[in-house]
């Protein structure tokens, strides 16, 4: 079963970027997904993008400012994130679906696999 390992999260002030990784331990023919959860709240869905790359989605609190990309030679999938505000403060999550419904990419249940996450932080 493939593991997924998310990297490159940190702190960082207002306006500042970071690019997140997640590496797949195996050959990777998954869509793929972002996802964040902040305390005390709830998961949501930030980015997602089909196996070969050809379909993004992003979450309206995003658009603009996040860009989901694949290397798919490589089994990773990365999140750039520029122009990060504090309310992106959160530990950021990847996911793995087989085939997914483009109707349905936002929904946490529709992914198999996740990874551990990493903490992404904010500064004002």
């Amino acid at each position: 079963q493939v593991q997924l390992v998310e990297s490159g999260g940190g702190l960082v002030q207002t306006g500042g970027s970071l690019r997140l990784s997640c590496a797949a331990s195996t050959r990777n023919t998954y869509d793929m997904g972002w996802f964040r959860q902040a305390p005390g709240k709830e998961r949501e869905f930030v980015a997602h993008i089909s196996w070969l790359g050809g379909f993004t989605s992003y979450a309206d609190s995003v658009k603009g400012r996040f860009t989901i990309s694949r290397d798919n030679a490589k089994n990773t999938v990365y999140l750039q994130m520029n122009s990060l505000k504090p309310e992106d403060t959160a530990v950021y999550y990847c996911a793995a679906g087989l085939s997914m419904n483009r109707l349905r990419v936002g929904l946490r249940d529709d992914y198999n696999l996740w990874g551990q996450g990493t903490q992404v932080t904010v500064s004002s």
